[in-house]
């Protein structure tokens, strides 16, 4: 599919490129996965449902991802959070679901804090976390590093993993990880102030539904739904996972609408 070239915002430095459709509130806000983009299978049906629907939706690429500038090497939990924040307020108004994938499940959880602790708590009307990964670098990666993937990080400062995803490796880099502790949001309660609906595979090899269970734990339990799909993989793309997912954010926009 063509698409017209994005809009870009600096950031500290960095262009970093956004797609924006203009329409009615509560808008989608779209935040992708490590190594994702914003052109992916997921990201592409919200925008196609929002235009349908005629919502707003915003989607960007954070540094080192996708039409972003910057390197992918620089990145951190903290560094993508300014950048979704600085792309959020300019170019949203009123209430948004935020739709994390993954990583972006991360991203949304900490922009939520973020905006909170700035007096901004109503802009965040609802959260939709697909395949939640928050915490991922502490939780799922730091328990299973080999003797090998430390000395890297030490002695280079990255290590290198093998992707499902792309011919490329993963590269963490110790700078992640030591931000990642910075960035924790399952250390306490994670209070959103508004509902949060979270879809997750059980048959995801990355991030595994106990995880997702465990991110519960740590949110109000009175306001969250969770929805384990029994053949779910991480990516959650397959037709029935896409019409999940936006029966569940066409939830959310009407509760807030309501």
């Amino acid at each position: 599919m063509e698409h017209a070239a994005p809009a870009t915002l600096e950031v500290d430095g960095i262009d970093i490129a956004y797609r924006r459709r203009a329409g009615r509130a509560p808008g989608i806000v779209w935040l992708g996965g490590y190594r994702s983009d914003m052109l992916g299978t997921k990201a592409e049906a919200l925008d196609a449902w929002a235009l349908e629907t005629d919502r707003a939706s915003l989607r960007h690429d954070y540094s080192g991802h996708g039409e972003s500038g910057g390197a992918f090497v620089d990145g951190t939990i903290s560094r993508w959070l300014a950048e979704s924040l600085a792309v959020f307020r300019s170019q949203t108004e009123g209430p948004q679901v935020l739709v994390g994938s993954s990583m972006g499940a991360w991203i949304a959880l900490r922009m939520v804090q973020e905006l909170q602790k700035a007096g901004e708590s109503g802009r965040v009307g609802g959260l939709l976390l697909l395949a939640p990964a928050p915490d991922f670098t502490i939780e799922l990666m730091e328990p299973k590093l080999t003797k090998a993937h430390r000395r890297d990080l030490e002695t280079r400062g990255y290590m290198e993993e093998h992707s499902e995803y792309s011919p490329e490796p993963n590269i963490y880099t110790r700078a992640l990880f030591e931000d990642g502790r910075v960035n924790r949001v399952m250390n306490g309660i994670i209070d959103t102030h508004c509902p949060v609906t979270i879809i997750q595979g059980l048959a995801d090899p990355d991030v595994p539904h106990t995880h997702a269970l465990k991110l519960v734990e740590h949110l109000p339990a009175d306001d969250v739904t969770v929805s384990l799909v029994k053949d779910g993989d991480h990516r959650l793309s397959r037709p029935q996972d896409i019409a999940l997912i936006l029966k569940a954010a066409e939830g959310l926009c009407d509760r807030i609408s309501a």
